[in-house]
């Protein structure tokens, strides 16, 4: 889910204090603070109310269990070859943490090649991990009811699907609609409504994507959404079920200046979105949330502070506060 293209577009570092606007007039609560330096990237709830934040510079995994006031660093930094932490997903089914690992360095543990990785979801020992081929990026994931996996990739235009048994990851999906941008990134973010797999380019686009899954699990064409406007970097997206998408907008090109970040509903019908309701606004990089309790959780990864200091780890805040925050999901 990691806003790439601001790797292009280095940004000077910004006040680390604002007010977030929510469409429903209220700022977004804020749950307990997430570890010192972590940067996050991506979140995931588990069936026992805990989040998973995954950390995009430490390339580790905390857990915030419901009842503890501090988090507890699950996933330790660079276990397994953990390096940018995108991506995470909680398989319940399987007892397993799944994460992708990324390879665009600011961070405190080596960089390995890019892959999607699973931990022991009870004490984070390290499982398993899947190299993407031809030097993809493996950004974000997603489960179908069936337990399979999909993978997107932001070098390459293509989707991977990993199943029980399976020794590496194969190619679902492979196609130049998963292009976009002159940045020459491909996809972000990946959510699943039935049989529908939708996607979110890296790009500013004023779409999503829409691939579905064929009776014999084969992938069928892609197909754009159209919204209503321009989507602000859409990063994350999840699905709320009957064709309702919640868009993580995380302003990656910083056009609206730091806090220009929002969070979105889209109402899908047929190939279009009937409706887009800004949920959140006034966000540092709101790169990925979850739904759960009828709330959406999200986060903010504030990564344009990482970025200013290419090449100097020292300049970097390590004091910057990172929480989960949270706004009613409307009815």
């Amino acid at each position: 889910m990691k806003t790439l293209p601001r790797l292009r577009h280095l940004a000077l570092a910004f006040a680390l204090t604002f007010t977030a606007t929510s469409h429903a007039g209220q700022a977004p609560a804020t749950t307990r603070p997430l570890p010192v330096d972590w940067y996050p990237e991506s979140i995931a709830v588990g069936p026992d109310g805990s989040f998973y934040v995954g950390s995009w510079r430490q390339g580790a995994v905390a857990r915030l269990q419901p009842g503890e006031d501090a988090p507890q660093v699950l996933v330790t930094p660079g276990s397994n070859g953990l390096s940018n932490g995108q991506g995470v997903l909680v398989d319940a089914h399987r007892g397993l943490l799944w994460i992708c690992s990324g390879t665009l360095g600011y961070t405190t543990v080596p960089t390995n090649p890019s892959a999607l990785k699973s931990y022991d979801l009870a004490t984070g020992a390290p499982r398993a991990s899947y190299e993407l081929p031809d030097k993809g990026y493996c950004n974000d994931l997603a489960e179908d009811e069936h337990g399979n996996l999909y993978v997107t990739d932001s070098f390459q235009p293509r989707i991977f699907r990993w199943r029980d048994g399976d020794r590496q990851l194969e190619v679902w999906k492979e196609d130049a609609a998963f292009i976009a941008g002159s940045d020459g990134y491909k996809l972000n973010g990946i959510a699943i409504d039935g049989n529908h797999v939708y996607l979110s380019t890296v790009a500013a686009e004023p779409y999503l994507l829409r691939v579905d899954v064929q009776p014999d699990g084969s992938a069928g064409k892609a197909t754009r959404i159209d919204m209503p406007r321009t989507l602000k970097n859409a990063d994350a997206i999840r699905s709320v079920g009957h064709g309702r998408i919640v868009i993580f907008e995380s302003n990656a090109f910083g056009h609206d200046g730091p806090y220009g970040g929002q969070i979105s509903m889209a109402t899908i019908k047929g190939d279009k979105a009937s409706e887009l309701v800004t949920l959140v606004a006034g966000l540092n990089d709101p790169s990925s949330g979850v739904i759960a309790n009828g709330r959406v959780y999200f986060i903010e990864s504030k990564y344009s502070l990482l970025f200013a200091h290419k090449g100097d780890d020292a300049g970097i805040p390590r004091q910057v506060p990172f929480d989960v925050q949270s706004v009613p999901l409307p009815n």
